[in-house]
C-alpha cells in the first residue's frame, strides 16, 4: 500500500503549508478547493475514515470542528456561511480522516455542492457525523 500522503505531510516528508499545528492536528489548504477557502483538519493520529470510529472518537470530532472554526474566525472567514464535514467510504480520496472547512458555501459551483451535498450518504456534517457516531 502507498504511504499516506496526510501522515506525510503531517511529518514533513511531503510539502503543504500548514496553517495551525498542535500536537493532535494539523490544518492546511485543500490542493482542490470547492470554494474561496477550503481548509483540511487532520488528526496526527492516522484514522481511516468516520467507519472506523466508535462513539468514544466524537471527543477527536469536536476537537478538529473547534480548531477549524477557530482558524475560520482567526482569518475573518464567515463560519456562518460556511461548511464543516467528512465524507464517507467509499466517497473519499484520502484514507486518512480530514474535516474539510469550506466558506463561501453559497459560492460553490453546482458539482462541488453536489460533492459536498450535506446530509447525503457521501457526506456527513459534523453534527452527522456525532449522531452517526453515538449510534456506533
Amino acid at each position: 500500500m502507498a504511504p499516506c500522503i496526510f501522515c506525510q505531510i503531517i511529518n514533513h516528508t511531503k510539502e503543504a503549508v500548514i496553517e495551525v499545528e498542535t500536537d493532535e492536528y494539523v490544518i492546511f489548504k485543500d490542493i482542490k478547493p470547492a470554494s474561496t477557502h477550503h481548509y483540511l483538519a487532520v488528526p496526527k493520529r492516522h484514522v481511516e475514515s468516520l467507519k472506523t470510529m466508535t462513539k468514544d472518537d466524537i471527543p477527536l470530532v469536536n476537537d478538529l470542528e473547534k480548531a477549524m472554526k477557530e482558524f475560520f474566525i482567526s482569518k475573518g472567514i464567515d463560519t456562518e456561511d460556511a461548511l464543516f464535514g467528512f465524507h464517507m467510504p467509499p466517497f473519499i480520496s484520502v484514507h486518512h480522516l480530514h474535516l474539510h472547512g469550506i466558506a463561501p458555501r453559497s459560492t460553490m459551483s453546482w458539482m462541488n455542492s453536489f460533492v459536498f451535498k450535506t446530509h447525503s450518504p457521501w457526506f456527513k456534517l459534523v453534527e452527522d457525523a456525532r449522531k452517526y457516531l453515538e449510534n456506533k
